[in-house]
């Protein structure tokens, strides 16, 4: 699934690398760079430790596009 996050901008607004918020959220700095450029989807768990990070919700921190569900 593809989303939009605004993690990046928001680690580089609170000064911090991605080294640092890895290691806050207890994960690889490679784990960050791989959300921030969306090619990795976090587990609910951990898109919650980020928001947590930045004292927000996971919504303004993950923007999911809308999809439609046709009946079966």
């Amino acid at each position: 699934m593809d989303f939009e996050t605004t993690i990046k901008d928001r680690r580089e607004q609170a000064g911090l690398t991605q080294a640092e918020l890895a290691d806050r959220v207890g994960v690889t700095r490679q784990t960050i760079l791989y959300v921030e450029k969306g090619e990795y989807n976090p587990s609910l768990e951990l898109a919650w430790r980020i928001a947590r990070e930045f004292d927000t919700h996971v919504e303004e921190v993950f923007d999911l596009p809308e999809t439609t569900h046709e009946p079966e």
